[in-house]
């Protein structure tokens, strides 16, 4: 019922916030009349932000057009390499006309990025993808709104993650492909690669885990209390609710996409109202670069997707309840999860000094887990200064992560491995 009260309340809302985006162009258009009445730029800020508070947030595009590689700017294109009911393996295929640059992309490494299924678009990724595709072959994860996939798909739970996981490796190539996991696909990543070698199977090249709870129990964290102090069925009472008649995918359970922003939004509230209002104030000034910042940022940050019931609720138990990884009692599908059985993926694990996502160690516990791979194949890094986001977005990442990611692969690549 809370999923249907929603959307009365979207629709209530949606035909506001284009009147007020109307209403804002209107009074700022410099040829219009109405922009020229005392007390203009003040209504126009006014209606931009009641804009911004009651639209409909869609997914943002990855929008990665061009990027430089090898000298040369050359062009990008967004495919679709395999296509799943949950989940897209996305492909930016790079072509260029430099006969010099066209050489060195045939031999630069295949990157796997798997994006989180927790709330936001893999386009949260963007930066990390638009850095990778400097020196390699990138694919990424692009996981399908749950609302969106009608349910004679049947459910998702996190063994099909990790199936779909190993799908994808497979599509691409395990003996060709490193893989990069960010956040909360560090465990399904790891397990996917655990069974494939136990299976005896070709694993990747080499494995980069970001900041993910590999080992929860390790200075927990504000989201590792959460899944601890409450019991599984308050999260199955709380916060699953079905999907309503107007999506395809209605009838199916999921942990809807608004009440997974308003958790993030909860967790520090006065810093977002002080955003809205410097955004406002900005409008004022006519600061147009800052409020275009604002805009960026909260077009990416509110738009947010549902996640199926069964992942999420198979994560809350697996993952931060029982612990089942790091106390090696997992079983996927009849298959014990066993880290220990990977020999020959070379191991970098990373983790922010500031992180209050995944805490310190978390991450680096994979190191112990990962017993089978020789310790001159692993390293660890801890990014000073870094938060959560920092560690795969923005400077910090681009200018301090990324170099140590790019040398790591290059060490463990096929010519050098």
């Amino acid at each position: 019922m809370l999923y249907q009260i929603h959307e009365w309340q979207r629709s209530f809302l949606g035909p506001l916030s284009y009147y007020a985006q109307a209403s804002a162009r209107m009074l700022t258009d410099q040829g219009s009349l109405m922009a020229q009445f005392p007390g203009a730029q003040r209504m126009a800020a006014g209606y931009e932000l009641i804009h911004r508070l009651g639209k409909e947030y869609e997914k943002p595009e990855f929008g990665i057009h061009n990027v430089v590689a090898h000298g040369h700017t050359i062009a990008v294109v967004e495919q679709t390499a395999l296509d799943t009911p949950f989940c897209q393996l996305k492909r930016f295929k790079r072509f260029s006309d430099h006969p010099d640059s066209i050489e060195k992309m045939k031999s630069d490494p295949v990157v796997l990025v798997v994006a989180p299924l927790s709330g936001h678009h893999s386009t949260l990724l963007r930066d990390t993808v638009r850095s990778l595709l400097a020196d390699h072959k990138v694919y990424i994860t692009d996981w399908v709104d749950a609302r969106m996939v009608p349910t004679s798909h049947g459910g998702f739970h996190l063994d099909d993650y990790i199936a779909c996981i190993e799908q994808f490796i497979r599509h691409i190539g395990a003996k060709n492909v490193h893989v990069i996991s960010v956040c909360q696909p560090t465990v399904p990543v790891l397990a996917a690669v655990s069974l494939m070698a136990a299976r005896g199977e070709d694993t990747p090249l080499s494995l980069t885990m970001m900041g993910g709870p590999i080992e929860p129990r390790s200075n927990p964290t504000g989201v590792n209390n959460l899944a601890t102090t409450q019991p599984l069925s308050w999260f199955k009472g709380n916060v699953i609710h079905t999907v309503p008649t107007n999506y395809p995918g209605h009838g199916r359970e999921v942990y809807p996409g608004f009440l997974q922003h308003a958790g993030f939004i909860a967790m520090n509230p006065s810093r977002h109202f002080n955003s809205h209002w410097d955004f406002y104030q900005d409008l004022l000034r006519g600061d147009l670069d800052d409020a275009q910042a604002h805009r960026k940022f909260y077009d990416e940050y509110n738009a947010v997707l549902d996640m199926p019931a069964e992942f999420y609720l198979d994560t809350i138990s697996t993952v931060f309840q029982q612990f089942l990884l790091p106390r090696g009692l997992w079983d996927v599908a009849g298959e014990r999860v066993k880290p220990s059985a990977i020999k020959t993926s070379a191991l970098l694990t990373i983790e922010g000094e500031l992180d209050d996502i995944s805490g310190r160690g978390q991450t680096e516990a994979a190191h112990d887990l990962c017993s089978g791979i020789p310790a001159k194949r692993r390293a660890h890094k801890m990014i000073e200064g870094a938060g959560h986001y920092g560690i795969f977005s923005g400077r910090r990442w681009r200018e301090v992560v990324y170099p140590q990611v790019r040398d790591f692969i290059r060490q463990f690549d096929r010519a050098e491995a």
